[in-house]
């Protein structure tokens, strides 16, 4: 990978979907069970969109003590919980289900009328979880973007800022719909281990671009790519 050779991050390719689902869901298993290990909890924080929906459905039948596991979103829409659009509607569609029926669920929506005016209520949902996270998957957009950290968008230069506490902060997409709430970078980096999920020869160019040298705003991904606080390992198959 031409201007990686820096960044700590292990790519894992895969020639079909199904093989890199298995590869993936056993990883995630691996981990919450070493976050139980002893008897404790463990936690897991995943993202929405079409990439992840295979995956979610192999680990719902996962053989977990689920009860033990706390799950939440790196980030959501500002739409209601029942709409198509929501990250929690795809979860409990998708993960929330047969034995993972019984995981604890955080979501990232409430009845404020906006995500900046709920940032710090959410977010006080959130932090009491086990942390660092046991496992935390985040995919990527087009245009870089992952969690709702978009490119700029209001507000990114301080939810990309390693130096800021770890927090939820209001986001803008370019699409709609616009409002977004996400877990600022330095929440995301508040993990034991970070998977990448990527599908597509698209998706495969967009990280070709975002690993080479280039401004983080342009790119926010490569915050991810470029540190070297928490291991990444990019998961892609065509």
């Amino acid at each position: 990978m031409p201007g990686t050779a820096r960044f700590d991050t292990r790519l894992r390719r895969y020639p079909e979907r199904a093989a890199l689902t298995e590869a993936l869901a056993a990883q995630i298993v691996a981990a919450l069970e070493g976050g139980m290990r002893g008897g404790g909890s463990a936690s897991l924080a995943v993202s929405g969109g079409r990439s992840p929906m295979a995956l979610f459905d192999t680990l719902s039948r996962a053989p977990l003590d689920w009860r033990r596991v706390c799950i939440t979103l790196t980030d959501e829409r500002w739409v209601e919980t029942t709409s198509s659009d929501s990250n929690e509607h795809l979860v409990r569609e998708h993960l929330l289900r047969n034995a993972a029926a019984n995981a604890n669920f955080v979501g990232m929506k409430n009845a404020a009328a906006n995500p900046a005016d709920a940032a710090a209520s959410i977010w006080s949902a959130i932090a009491p979880l086990p942390r660092p996270f046991d496992y935390m998957l985040l995919g990527m957009g087009d245009d870089g973007h992952t969690a709702s950290l978009f490119p700029d968008s209001p507000g990114l230069v301080s939810a990309i800022d390693p130096l800021q506490p770890p927090g939820c902060v209001a986001m803008i997409a370019p699409v709609a719909p616009h409002a977004r709430m996400s877990l600022n970078l330095s929440a995301l980096l508040d993990s034991r281990r970070i998977g990448l999920l990527i599908i597509g020869s698209g998706k495969w160019a967009t990280y070709e671009r975002a690993a080479m040298s280039g401004p983080v705003a342009e790119m926010p991904v490569r915050a991810l790519l470029r540190q070297q606080q928490v291991p990444v390992s990019v998961y892609w198959a065509a």
